[in-house]
């Protein structure tokens, strides 16, 4: 029987697969870092985009390390020009496009609509919205030749809730949910599957660069159901899952994972000044 979590044969690309370095696994593997390795590991051929080729060489060493096959390509998912640059790069090196996860996002302008920066407003809409789109233009038209495909689009619980301290991160996530009902409405007649992950209060290489006290930790941790902290491999294995063809028959869901924290109220909310999720 053929294994379903497996993704021989097939080509992906993720988007924001590099990670700040800073020293141990927990601040120097974020959730693209994450994704693209165990993509690998489990047999796909992966392009790593990201904006810095300097964040992008962990993820590499760390997959060609194991055996796994990737290739490094340096681009904004905010520019039409260099998405279209990275679906034609995976195609030419590799023949097909099978699986794209668009995991790229950053934190954004803290603040309500009274005090946020607005410039910085529209680069956060452009990064972390736009951006879905833009892969998806030119991703879709390579899946549709083999007549199937996955996208996984990366939200947050703090698109399912209020209550996170910064409008233009709720704001765009929330953005991803339904852009991930709507995309999966538009493509479902060609078979590409799209599907979206929302993160609970991980412990990220951008959450740790922003500083952190070891008594917030452990209350974000506290903040889920379960009262255990999530790292970047729990998202990983939510993406890998939903791209796989164990999710065969699901399309257009958008998968919490969050130690249950969106299940119900667990006690006081984490005060995270700005943090992402």
């Amino acid at each position: 029987m053929q294994d379903r979590t497996r993704f021989d044969g097939q080509v992906a690309i993720v988007t924001g697969a590099g990670s700040r370095e800073s020293g141990t696994e927990a601040t120097t593997v974020g959730n693209g870092r994450a994704i693209a390795t165990l993509l690998a590991r489990r047999g796909a051929k992966v392009l790593l985009l990201d904006v810095q080729r300097g964040w992008l060489d962990g993820t590499e060493a760390m997959i060609r390390a194991e055996g796994g096959v990737c290739a490094p390509f340096v681009g904004d998912v905010s520019k039409d020009a260099d998405c279209a640059a990275a679906v034609a790069e995976a195609v030419r090196l590799w023949g097909r496009l099978d699986v794209l996860v668009n995991n790229v996002g950053i934190s954004g302008p803290a603040g309500d609509a009274t005090v946020l920066d607005i410039e910085a407003w529209d680069h956060g809409m452009a990064v972390n919205v736009k951006s879905v789109m833009l892969m998806a233009r030119h991703a879709v038209p390579e899946m549709r030749k083999q007549g199937a495909g996955a996208i996984v689009n990366l939200a947050s619980i703090a698109g399912l809730q209020g209550g996170h301290p910064g409008l233009l991160y709720a704001t765009t996530k929330g953005a991803i949910v339904q852009m991930t009902r709507a995309m999966a409405a538009h493509h479902g007649g060609d078979l590409v599957r799209v599907n979206a992950v929302a993160p609970g209060y991980v412990y990220t290489p951008m959450v740790a660069s922003r500083g952190m006290s070891e008594e917030l930790r452990q209350q974000r941790a506290n903040s889920g159901l379960l009262k255990v902290e999530g790292t970047a491999w729990d998202v990983a294995e939510a993406a890998c899952f939903l791209a796989s063809q164990s999710a065969r028959w699901i399309t257009g869901v958008t998968l919490p994972v969050d130690a249950g924290r969106s299940a119900g109220n667990v006690g006081a909310t984490p005060k995270p000044s700005g943090l992402k999720t």
